[in-house]
């Protein structure tokens, strides 16, 4: 039954902000020295014509989302080509109005798989098609935008408005368990999110692979910018208690004395966790079974810092059922990369996956929906960094705050362009530094995802995309 809450949108409007980062980032076989980001404004209206217009912002990571053999230019033109073809199809009326799980699960399952396909088929052929999660990626600006503009339309923050005092849906009509697992039918995400969630919390620092960590690393390029180089630089002045080290996965050796040095430093400097992420390049079991069990043997206060290890196999899990039991019978494995939406977070569980690390880049509803699925089905949850910077920093941080993580939040933009988030820093100080090794949102306050826009004192550039009412 429709709710007097519903919203339909009614308005788009994209911008695209380019970043360059002051050291690059490499993660699987790619290397990311600049990014673009889609920030999104969308206008949304009740039944009784009331209007609130809210923000989304994700980066377009084309290294991560779209690895392949075609350009960079070419990956990210194709993903900003379908961002404006995705303002269109937000604002056209038939995708009704609701609360933004309905309307965002509807445009997830009903028009985004057909409009990338028509996408791929028009603009790429002949040429590497533009996969899911560069989709997904794409998509994820406007759900959140409408997250926040429907939350400002009935005056409440962001996370109280999923609850059945605004959703006519419970989950039973997006989720389905396992055989035998728990029923979903009168259960919202408010029963799944924590109700005063910590307003702190530990900060992970992403550990590249091109990151140099010991001083004889240096090349003498590296830049003089009054940010720290070295990793015992960066743990000294941030505080920092949560690594995460970024593996090659086609290298063992290398993989190894990666850990096993960082593991060192982390041990003299009083950092208290580890994480390892292969970023999708493994193909054997065996390989991160051997690389942990060295540990085991050779580095043990090392493994036993371990916390989990992070999506070591393809992220295509549908082609690849590769089954990870013994990885997960040694470590907590997450899903990252392949965890698109609940439907393959449920099919990793039983392939042997026992943790999910959500991303809102993925979009909030998908994240919400999969947050859900598997708490319900007791696996642990992570929530994982896209470098984001800006606004997208902000919902990021919210989501690991309530979604209740196995430690915190990895954040990394500061290490990669900590001045691109200027204007957003001078009103949530707290979410763009690390300090004490944790990042603060107390800033964060008012409806939608609090961001206070009217207070970030940000020049955005023109349009790529204006659509319906402005």
């Amino acid at each position: 039954m429709p709710s007097p809450k519903d919203a339909r949108v009614v308005a788009a409007s994209l911008y695209f902000l380019p970043i360059e980062t002051r050291v690059p980032l490499k993660f699987g076989l790619e290397t990311l020295t600049h990014v673009t980001c889609a920030r999104v404004r969308l206008t949304v209206v009740d039944g009784a014509g009331t209007r609130a217009e809210g923000w989304g912002e994700t980066p377009l990571s084309v290294q991560w989302a779209w690895p392949g053999p075609s350009t960079f230019e070419d990956r990210l033109g194709a993903m900003q080509a379908f961002c404006v073809e995705l303002a269109g199809a937000w604002c056209e009326p038939g995708l009704g109005a609701g609360h933004p799980i309905e309307l965002g699960h509807r445009f997830l399952e009903d028009r985004l798989p057909g409009l990338t396909d028509r996408f791929n088929a028009r603009e790429r052929a002949g040429a590497e098609p533009m996969p899911r999660l560069a989709a997904l990626i794409c998509a994820s600006a406007f759900d959140l935008a409408l997250h926040d503009a429907y939350a400002l339309l009935n005056g409440v923050p962001a996370y109280q408005a999923y609850g059945p005092e605004f959703m006519a849906n419970d989950l039973g009509r997006y989720l389905e368990p396992e055989a035998g697992g728990p029923s979903f039918a009168g259960r919202y995400p408010a029963d799944f999110l924590a109700s005063d969630p910590p307003r702190s919390l530990p900060a992970w620092h992403l550990v590249g692979g091109k990151d140099p960590i010991d001083p004889s690393e240096l090349t003498g390029e590296e830049p003089d910018d009054g940010y720290p180089v070295l990793l015992r630089d960066w743990i000294a002045r941030d505080g920092l208690k949560c690594l995460k080290i970024k593996l090659r996965g086609d290298d063992p050796a290398w993989d190894f004395d990666r850990v096993a040095r960082v593991g060192r430093i982390a041990e003299e400097s009083g950092v208290d966790w580890l994480s390892t992420d292969f970023n999708c390049t493994v193909r054997d079991p065996d390989y991160v079974d051997e690389i942990l069990d060295r540990l085991l043997r050779d580095e043990p206060r090392t493994f036993g810092k371990i916390l989990y290890v992070e999506q070591p196999f393809p992220y295509d899990l549908e082609a690849h059922r590769v089954d990870v039991r013994s990885v997960s019978a040694r470590k907590p494995l997450f899903m990252d990369e392949s965890a698109h939406d609940w439907k393959l977070v449920r099919l990793g569980r039983s392939l042997g996956w026992t943790g999910v690390a959500l991303k809102t880049c993925k979009t909030q509803t998908g994240a919400l929906l999969s947050a859900c699925w598997a708490k319900a089905h007791g696996m642990t949850l992570m929530v994982q960094d896209l470098t984001n910077p800006m606004l997208a920093q902000i919902p990021h941080v919210l989501l690991a705050a309530h979604a209740g993580t196995i430690m915190g939040v990895e954040t990394n933009a500061m290490q990669f362009y900590p001045e691109a988030s200027g204007p957003e820093a001078a009103v949530h100080p707290g979410l763009y530094a690390r300090r004490g090794g944790r990042v603060d949102w107390s800033s964060v306050t008012g409806p939608g995802f609090g961001y206070r826009i009217a207070e970030i004192d940000r020049a955005l550039p023109e349009p790529a995309a204006e659509v319906g009412e402005g």
